[in-house]
């Protein structure tokens, strides 16, 4: 998992998003919105900060779920991440 987490920290600080980051807090964040949820496409919002909030593109499938998209909106600036890129 730890890998996981690497990968979705060095994508989400290549978009130059300017804050601390952990790629656990997102994956968890995400999972825990997923909970119970059917298999679809679902945006999800969630906000980490006061001024922060994050937005994602799931596909959520029988066991495991899909990244596709994430929209980071701070008062710096959008910062978005193609995972299926």
């Amino acid at each position: 998992m730890n890998e996981l987490y690497k990968l979705i920290e060095d994508k989400i600080r290549a978009s130059g998003y300017p804050r601390k980051i952990s790629g656990e807090d997102v994956y968890g964040d995400i999972c825990d919105q997923i909970e119970d949820k059917e298999n679809g496409t679902y945006i999800l919002l969630s906000k980490v900060e006061d001024d922060v909030i994050f937005e994602y593109t799931v596909t959520i499938m029988d066991d495991d779920f899909n990244l596709g998209l994430m929209t980071m909106k701070t008062p710096e600036g959008i910062f978005e991440v193609d995972f299926d890129a």
